[in-house]
């Protein structure tokens, strides 16, 4: 059994099927920029940690990025609160994103017979990396069966 791959590709081909999506990794680095061959917007998804809460489950952590580069608009200034970027836009985008993807997921989970959190956290991420890109983090649990023999 291969729960660990399997449950990575299937964050990845959930996440291949946006449409506003151009790449998605599996860095677990704030530094999503560092590839330049990678195209934004960028999903990157990472298994933060775990735990054996019962002898018949294996419980990961899932971090989810979601993150678009920022562009900066030359122009004058005359709105202070929207600023001369696509901040704000990057981050309504980026966070619709992680919801449609949350949604598909958590369905698709549950037909595989994982469990995800029904209640997973988002944070903002706002003018990281060496590009300056903005949008979310979104974290969650799943909880898999733990099918493995054991050789005791």
């Amino acid at each position: 059994m291969n729960i660990y791959a399997k449950l990575l590709d299937e964050i990845k081909t959930i996440a291949e099927q946006d449409d506003f999506i151009s790449t998605v990794t599996n860095r677990g680095s704030i530094d999503l920029d560092l590839n330049k061959g990678n195209l934004f917007p960028i999903v990157d998804v990472f298994v933060s940690g775990g735990s054996f809460p019962s002898g018949g489950v294996i419980r990961l952590s899932i971090e989810l990025v979601c993150v678009d580069l920022r562009d900066h608009n030359n122009e004058v200034v005359t709105d202070k609160f929207r600023d001369q970027d696509n901040e704000i836009d990057n981050l309504n985008e980026t966070l619709m994103v992680l919801n449609r993807i949350w949604k598909k997921l958590y369905k698709d989970l549950e037909g595989n017979n994982i469990t995800a959190s029904a209640d997973p956290t988002f944070e903002p991420i706002i003018g990281e990396g060496k590009n300056i890109y903005d949008g979310w983090l979104l974290s969650f649990d799943v909880d898999i069966p733990n099918t493995e023999m054991s050789l005791c």
